[in-house]
């Protein structure tokens, strides 16, 4: 398996050279080989779902730049993730302003066709959370058009299951409700991690439970800790798997740099620990979304971001990993296995 080549810390600073995504490698630049991508990282800088404050149209830059401290080794999982994946900065997908539906079917277009269509997972920055309709819907696809739709990850302050807010049904309010309608997500198998209010109506929560999705509230999740995502996790097994992640679930204490901030949420540690406890899944896609630059300090809601994406890169590192031992297979039987 290819590895991702990063210039030497040691040697190039940081600070210097071209700002890809951790320093990655751009995607032209090592699509020439015969390994294919891993990991196909992409900036979906839209922000005009938003029903409060815009802004998150420059989350992928921002969180970019940030990122450019992230290091390989993830301690947690004992794993160098680039030893593992390869990955590659995508770019951002095209824009169109002034229309939700016509930015969702440009950014799939656009996410589609990256990297190796049935090898290459798709890793979206936003922008708002309408941006990961399109990179479900490409991530469903690559993974064979799964009649009920894909098991799905959502942390999150809000249920984002609302039909229409001024007349408009693509919001980032109503992504997921959008995408149970079309058979992308399998709600039986989606749960939603720290979700907290107040709320403009108890009928807020009627299509999550109608539809049998599990909402782990942010009270609940400190009341019994990581035990029940890694618990749900389990029970997925090796099903593939999406990760939404957006950054309005973490306090504003912590992540002040989002356009709906909702106070009462999860440290920067406990979404750390509730990410590793999800050890073991197969995550074949995933954004992290709703990071506004503009009103971030001193950059920690975009750095987080970017640790966000460490984290899941790592579950995946960590699942295709082997230990050389006498008693295990090779570690290219093994990979391929996992594929």
């Amino acid at each position: 398996m290819a590895k991702t080549l990063l210039p030497d810390a040691r040697r190039s600073p940081r600070f210097s050279g071209l700002c890809t995504f951790a320093r990655y490698p751009r995607i032209e630049d090592v699509s020439k080989d015969n390994h294919p991508i891993d990991w196909a990282i992409y900036g979906a800088p839209f922000d005009g779902g938003v029903t409060y404050r815009p802004g998150a149209r420059f989350g992928p830059r921002a969180i970019r730049e940030e990122s450019q401290y992230l290091k390989r080794f993830s301690i947690e999982h004992d794993v160098d993730v680039c030893h593992v994946l390869s990955m590659a900065d995508a770019g951002d997908a095209p824009v169109s302003p002034y229309s939700c539906e016509q930015n969702t079917k440009a950014q799939f277009e656009y996410a589609h066709q990256l990297g190796d269509v049935k090898h290459t997972r798709l890793f979206a920055l936003g922008g708002d959370h309408t941006i990961a309709y399109a990179n479900i819907a490409a991530t469903w696809e690559r993974n064979g058009k799964p009649k009920k739709g894909l098991p799905l990850i959502h942390f999150d302050s809000h249920l984002d299951t609302v039909d229409m807010v001024w007349g408009e049904r693509w919001g980032h309010a109503s992504v997921f409700r959008r995408a149970i309608e079309d058979g992308l997500v399998d709600p039986r198998q989606m749960l939603s991690i720290g979700i907290k209010g107040p709320l403009n109506s108890r009928d807020d929560l009627t299509f999550a439970r109608d539809h049998k999705v599990t909402v782990l509230t942010c009270e609940e999740f400190r009341a019994r800790g990581p035990a029940q995502v890694a618990s749900f996790s389990k029970r997925l097994k090796q099903e593939p798997c999406y990760l939404t992640f957006d950054i309005d679930c973490i306090d504003p204490a912590f992540a002040p740099g989002t356009g709906t901030p909702s106070i009462g949420g999860l440290t920067s540690a406990e979404a750390l620990r509730a990410l590793r406890s999800l050890k073991g899944l197969n995550i074949v896609g995933a954004d992290v979304v709703e990071v506004l630059p503009d009103r971030d300090v001193s950059g920690i809601t975009s750095l987080l971001a970017a640790h966000v994406v460490f984290e899941v890169l790592a579950i995946d590192a960590a699942r295709r990993d082997v230990k050389t031992s006498p008693r295990t297979k090779t570690r290219k039987q093994t990979i391929a296995a996992a594929r």
